[in-house]
Formats: structure tokens, C-alpha cells, sequence
């Protein structure tokens, strides 16, 4: 698939060497996909090639002795910081970054204070091999470096520096690295979160970025299709792919995930089929996720975590997916399973006042992809069944919210600034997907509704993907904000004697097109 067509965005370029902007460049106006990873050529020499077999991941910290030889740790520089909660948000903080070349004894440097980093904690190096492509794109080794911080103190904040043998970030050269990041608070409070989805590396992903940063978030949620290495998003080994992308996406969203954690799942075009039966050896590479229970190399984007008052649910949709079956079943049915129970024990935990679900394919939308039907059939019921508050999806590059749905139909007309009550009304499906990737729009002649330019609400004629992979039409209802722009959800939750969520979405001028507040009843 063709490069989008834009120049280097400014912020981009001002963090890549000329060598770097002359390979994004060169592979754009080809139309070739054939970028050396853009972090090797900033380590200062291109990566040795790999005798691994195919789409291999590697665990360890041990670097091929091939690769070592070529420079001192001193100047390879570490990158694409971005960080993840664990199990508890409260207590752990997973730090991933990424390397160009092989390093020794990779660490991180953690302390309360930027000036004493004084505990030291090893990481985990997870090398990732791509074969090369005659014609198209050569064989590529990328480095990818984990570190898990336990047993940290609840709503604190932390500075912590990455580095290897060679490159100490307490050292006065590289004290500029050191950052920071703040545990989830021992008591529930106000506290923002925001969300995506479809980002890619563009201009606009920048501008959205920059803008949800100054949200302040707790942590962000990203609905799949996190880079588009993956061009084509079909889950197979024919689809266009190119792995240096993700050298640009990680540079990219380092100044707002290196502090902020962000916490992904899994789109179609996440499902990487270089690296394992199911694709997901790519995304158990580059990120570290909250153990769900599943196996993280084969189920990665599926985990839950508690942050105040809110729990949140991550899901795989390719697994129950009728639109694009590449990974259709894969969990054999555990993944729904494990989503029942799941919800039942927040749904009956005292201290979660709200349940958000996040994944990427649409169960309401009239944009291009519309509808998933087999995301409705395994999922819509138990989420009525135990009450969620929030669904946040992506997969249709617009912003469009529902009015409250319950059992397929409108329990609620909620109107921008409206409000809603999921144990009497039925649930909100947000379509956040305007994260960065080019634009879709809606049906024709269905015009664009939000905030300060409100439509008339009108019937839309959409479709849903049935098990077939044929296109049902449908004519809907529930179809109440629309707006065809790059934006993102900022979410602020309240505790205390009237729970809400306060939903908002921000165009990223940083303009708000729509609002509307959760509250149960009490």
C-alpha cells in the first residue's frame, strides 16, 4: 500500500538524522517499501542481518556477538520510550523502549527524585527479525527492551532513565533522558483518560498527540491499528508490510507515551503474519500489557485493569470478527469467556462505579467499515448482562457516537451535552477512530452533527457484517453525533457521592465536538 501523502511532519524530522529523513522521504515518493529502520541509521551503522528463522521473536539480553563488534554501547542511543501499566496500576509500571542495535546489559534507573536514580533494575531484550522481500523491502532486525517495576507506592510520582552497558542515563551527558511518571492514586479521585484509535504516523497523529497531552492523562487507550506497518490489514503474509514504520511511529509517540501510559489493543492491521501463526508476535514484541490470564505472546491486546473508580476492559475483536475473519476464533471461545467472568467481578467489585470497554471493530457505526455483527453477537449481550457504561471503538477513521443502546434499539435518545444512565437506559458506543490515519466519512447525503453544528436527527441507511462476509443493510436510529475530523475521547471520572463520567471528544485544534456525562443510578 502507498505511503499517505505528506511530507516529514516538523516535530517528526526535528528528531530524525538527514540519513532518516532521506529514506522516509525516498520510500514515499517511490512507492516502494523498502525504509531501513530509521533508529539504525541513528546508532550509527544499518543493522547486521539475522540468521534466525523467519518472523521470529528472541527473549534475552544476550546480543549476537556479530552485531556487538560494530560500535560501543556509548552511541547507540535508546528510543520510542513508551510506557504501560501492570497488573496494578497502583503498585507497577512496565518501561519499553527501543534499541538499534544489540546492547549489553540493558537497565532502568528509577527513583522519587530526577537527581537519585538510585535503584537499578534489569530489562528484558525481545529481538524481532523480519524477513526480507526480494524487490521490496530487505530483511530487518529491530530491538525492543522491557523493564517491569514492581512493588511501587500508590500515587506517587517517579523518574526514571533507560540506558545499557555504555550509556548511563544518571550520567551528566545523558541526565537530559531521565523522565517521569505518576502510579495510580491509593483512594479514587477525579483523574482524565483519553482515547483512539487508527493513528499511523502522520501529521495529524502529531497534532493529536500534542493536544491530548495537554489533557494531562492518567493514561490513554488505543483501539488498534496502532502504526499501519501493515498496510493492507488482512492478517496475511500477501499484505503490504513495512516494520520500519514502526521505528517512526515509536520516535513519534515518545514525547507523550514516555509518560503517559499507553495502553494499546489490537486491530486488523496489527495482526503482524511475519512473526506467529496468529500475527501477534509483533505487538508481545513491542509492548508489555497487564497479564490477563492469556498467554501475552498469542492474545496480547486482551487485559483488564482498574484505575479509581473505573475499570477497564481491553478486547481482541479480529477474534469474533465476521468483516475480517483472518483470526476469526482463534481462542477457540476463552476470550468470551474470560469476558464474562471478568465483568461480573468488576461489576460486583464495591470499589468500580463504572466499566469501560475499549476494542477496535465497530458494534455501532455508519461510517465505510459500519458494523461488525459477529462483535454483536459474542459480546452485546454480556455487556448488557452486566451493565457496561462506556464502549469506546475505532476501525472507522471518523468520529460518530450512539445514543444509549439497549437490546439493538435507542433506550435513550442522549443529545450533545445530554446525559445517561446505563442500569435504566442501555449503553453509549463511541467510533474514535480519527486518530491520525486518513479520513472516511459517512453515507451519502448523511451530513455531519456536533457540537455547535447540530444537524436534525435523521434515520441513517447503514449495513452490518454478517457471518458470510456479506453486507446486511439496516436502517438506524442510534446514530446521533457524526463528525468526519481528527479527534480523540478525553474522559474525566469523578468518585465520591455521584459517580459520573464526564465523555468529551476534542478535534485536534483542540476544539470539542461533543459532550455528554454517565451516571448510575443510585
Amino acid at each position: 500500500m502507498d505511503l499517505p501523502d505528506f511530507g516529514i511532519p516538523e516535530q517528526l524530522a526535528s528528531r530524525m538524522s538527514m540519513a532518516e529523513q532521506y529514506e522516509y522521504l525516498r520510500t514515499k515518493l517511490t512507492r516502494r517499501r523498502a525504509l531501513v529502520s530509521a533508529g539504525a541509521f541513528a546508532g550509527g551503522g544499518l543493522l547486521a542481518g539475522c540468521s534466525s528463522p523467519s518472523g521470529t521473536v528472541r527473549r534475552g539480553s544476550a546480543p549476537s556477538p556479530s552485531v556487538t563488534g560494530q560500535v560501543h554501547g556509548s552511541v547507540v542511543t535508546p528510543f520510542g520510550r513508551h510506557l504501560a501499566f501492570g497488573a496494578d496500576p497502583k503498585t507497577q509500571m512496565r518501561v519499553s523502549w527501543q534499541v538499534p542495535l544489540a546492547v549489553r546489559r540493558p537497565y532502568l534507573r528509577v527513583g522519587t527524585h530526577p537527581g537519585q536514580l538510585s535503584r537499578k533494575v534489569g530489562a528484558e531484550v525481545r529481538a524481532l527479525h523480519t524477513p526480507g522481500v526480494t524487490g521490496v523491502r530487505p530483511a530487518l532486525d529491530q530491538y525492543y527492551v522491557h523493564a517491569a517495576l514492581d512493588g511501587l507506592r500508590p500515587g506517587t510520582t517517579y523518574y526514571y532513565g533507560v540506558g545499557h552497558d555504555g550509556f548511563d542515563p544518571a550520567s551528566p551527558a545523558h541526565r537530559s533522558t531521565v523522565d517521569s511518571f505518576r502510579t495510580a492514586p491509593a483512594n479514587p479521585e477525579k483523574f482524565v483518560f483519553t482515547a483512539f484509535g487508527d493513528q499511523g504516523v502522520s501529521s495529524a497523529a502529531l497534532a493529536n498527540d500534542k493536544v491530548l497531552l495537554r489533557q494531562n492523562p492518567a493514561f490513554h487507550l488505543h483501539a488498534g491499528d496502532i502504526c499501519y506497518a501493515d498496510g493492507t490489514g488482512s492478517g496475511k503474509k500477501s499484505d503490504g508490510f513495512d516494520p520500519g514504520y514502526w521505528d517512526l511511529f515509536l520516535k513519534q509517540t515518545e514525547p507523550v507515551a514516555k509518560s503517559v501510559p499507553w495502553m494499546v489493543t489490537t486491530g486488523n492491521h496489527d495482526m503482524e503474519a511475519w512473526y506467529s501463526p496468529d500475527g501477534y508476535g509483533g505487538q508481545a514484541a513491542r509492548f508489555s500489557l497487564p497479564d490477563s490470564g492469556f498467554d501475552p505472546r498469542t492474545a496480547p491486546g486482551v487485559y483488564s485493569f482498574t484505575y479509581g473508580n473505573v475499570g477497564v476492559v481491553a478486547l481482541d475483536a479480529n477474534d469474533v470478527s465476521y468483516e475480517i475473519p483472518a483470526n476469526q476464533g482463534y481462542s477457540g471461545g476463552q476470550q468470551t469467556k474470560w469476558l464474562d467472568r471478568k465483568l461480573g467481578e468488576l461489576r460486583s467489585s464495591a470499589a468500580v462505579d463504572f466499566i469501560v470497554v475499549f476494542f477496535h471493530h465497530c458494534a455501532y457505526s455508519t461510517s465505510a467499515h459500519a458494523s461488525d455483527g459477529g462483535v454483536r453477537a459474542a459480546w452485546l449481550p454480556l455487556f448488557d448482562k452486566h451493565q457496561v457504561d462506556l464502549v469506546i471503538n475505532g476501525h472507522n477513521h471518523v468520529y460518530e457516537r450512539t445514543d444509549a443502546v439497549k437490546k439493538g434499539a435507542v433506550g435513550r435518545a442522549v443529545p450533545v451535552g445530554g446525559s445517561t444512565d446505563p442500569t435504566r437506559d442501555g449503553i453509549v458506543y463511541v467510533t474514535a477512530g480519527g486518530g491520525g490515519k486518513d479520513l472516511y466519512g459517512f453515507p451519502s447525503g448523511v451530513k455531519d452533527s456536533y457540537e455547535g453544528h447540530v444537524g436534525r436527527h435523521e434515520s441513517v441507511s447503514s449495513f452490518h457484517w454478517t457471518k458470510s462476509q456479506d453486507q446486511q443493510r439496516e436502517t438506524v436510529e442510534w446514530s446521533r453525533v457524526r463528525y468526519a475530523g481528527f479527534s480523540f475521547l478525553s474522559v474525566e471520572a469523578e468518585a465520591g457521592t455521584t459517580p459520573r463520567l464526564k465523555v468529551s471528544a476534542l478535534a485536534e485544534s483542540g476544539g470539542r465536538i461533543d459532550h455528554f456525562e454517565v451516571r448510575r443510578g443510585r
